[in-house]
């Protein structure tokens, strides 16, 4: 009884948190009928950041959960505090409010036309994001509201309002952004495996390359954040930030040589005891990532949220608008209440249902998740931090099948080789693989048809 309750109760908390964001607008805002449009607003914006928490969140703590270097409890509270953190310290206070240049501004400059577009765009997103973590595949909620606002766009004024070189480019991203993410990956776990698990010494290997992968690790994040996680307190040009990631990247190395040093001191000389080399790193790895995230994408939540604030308040679209502090809270509060309601579920499908990750694994994963994103930035590419996390997994699982083939050609003719080494292994499970790339496809022509359909239904109503 209490266990088929569960689900009740987090779907209640979730009610009573979007009713009190409603109550809470409404006092500050007022109930005239401008006023109760910011209310509506407001609560979908707080449906989509708990939805936002649900499924995003999962792709930073979940390899960690994951890899048994931090608990699912303690995973939730380090997440919901860096990303509520990374929300109100570092989400900004300015967001392109047409969506970074999705639809044409002059195609929805009536003030109801662009009302209605955008709480189209919101519901769409968060609806189809909420759809996806019921059916556990992680998706991208950038791409879901970027979906959302083009069909609302095409709903309001025909294809032709479509910024479709724009759209050309996401949709390369959805192959992009895994493809890199998976290579980094497997290549990280590749210099992991020759330069240290099969070394004849791997703790005298480790006592060398650990730092060194750390301090990769360290500059890899110091340029991450300066690009993605503090760029709209204070803008830093690519080169500076590469160049405070090499500065961050060396110091780092040299201070964890004596620390991992002390900690090797007396480990067996076997796989295990290297992976707990890996943990704090890969803890701290997880908390920078839910960090930026926080940073990020609290946009999509309340990016629309802002828009129509402006609209109600100062009449028609803008390309640039300014964020309240209490939409920026609902937004932050709301991926906390998100994860910590609904985020297991992706969390433990992430972390041990894809393939099976150890520290060392997981560490790849995150370190490529940071890697592609800055390489995607020089290169000017729209990428999806969701994609890039799950492609990393995917490139650590189908890397080490990759590997076992390898062996088992070795040894075919070996038998005394042990079974396991003869039998072919398949580490990554199809079936999720298969669920989570279709659900990458749809994602942007599912979220743009309920949006244009929830845009003509609104419009309806209205009239």
């Amino acid at each position: 009884m209490l266990y088929t309750s569960r689900p009740l109760v987090g779907a209640g908390v979730a009610l009573a948190f979007m009713a009190l964001t409603g109550l809470v607008t409404a006092a500050l805002i007022g109930f005239d009928p401008l006023g109760l449009i910011v209310v509506a607003a407001a609560i979908i914006g707080a449906y989509m950041a708990i939805n936002i928490g649900a499924n995003d969140v999962a792709n930073n703590m979940g390899p960690a959960v994951g890899a048994r270097a931090l608990t699912i409890g303690t995973a939730l509270i380090i997440a919901a505090i860096c990303e509520t953190a990374g929300a109100l310290i570092a989400g900004g206070d300015v967001v392109g409010t047409v969506s970074r240049g999705i639809i044409a501004p002059e195609s929805v400059a009536e003030t109801q036309v662009f009302i209605w577009a955008m709480m189209a765009a919101l519901l769409a997103g968060a609806l189809w994001v909420n759809l996806a973590t019921w059916v556990g595949a992680p998706v991208s909620t950038t791409h879901s509201i970027v979906g959302g606002v083009m069909g609302a766009g095409i709903a309001a004024a025909g294809f032709a309002a479509v910024n479709w070189p724009m759209m050309g480019r996401i949709a390369a991203s959805w192959v992009i952004s895994p493809v890199l993410g998976g290579i980094f990956a497997a290549l990280f776990l590749a210099v992991i495996k020759s330069r240290i698990i099969y070394r004849p010494n791997m703790i005298e290997a480790a006592r060398f390359w650990v730092p060194i992968l750390i301090g990769i690790m360290g500059g890899c994040f110091t340029t991450y954040l300066a690009l993605k996680g503090f760029d709209k307190i204070y803008k830093v040009t690519f080169g500076n930030a590469l160049l405070a990631g090499l500065v961050m990247g060396v110091v780092l190395t040299f201070i964890m040589r004596p620390v991992i040093h002390r900690q090797s001191e007396g480990m067996e000389n076997r796989k295990k005891s290297l992976k707990t080399l890996f943990n704090i790193p890969l803890i701290f790895s997880a908390a920078l990532l839910s960090f930026a995230h926080g940073a990020n994408d609290v946009a999509n939540a309340i990016g629309p949220v802002a828009a129509i604030v402006h609209a109600v308040q100062d009449g028609g679209a803008s390309d640039q608008v300014g964020i309240p502090l209490w939409v920026m809270l609902i937004g932050g509060i709301g991926l906390s209440v998100g994860l910590l309601l609904f985020g297991p579920k992706l969390i433990n499908i992430v972390g041990s249902e894809i393939t099976r990750l150890n520290a060392m694994r997981a560490y790849c994963v995150a370190l490529a998740a940071a890697i592609t994103v800055i390489f995607a930035s020089w290169l000017g590419l729209p990428v999806s931090s969701t994609h890039i996390a799950i492609g990393a997994i995917f490139g650590v699982g189908f890397f080490r099948e990759w590997y076992h083939e390898r062996i088992l050609k070795e040894n075919r003719t070996d038998t005394a080789s042990p079974p396991e080494v003869r039998r072919r292994k398949k580490v990554v499970r199809r079936g999720h693989f298969l669920t989570i790339l279709a659900a990458w496809v749809v994602t942007v022509p599912s979220a743009a048809l309920l949006s244009g359909v929830l845009f003509y239904l609104m419009n309806l109503i209205a009239i």
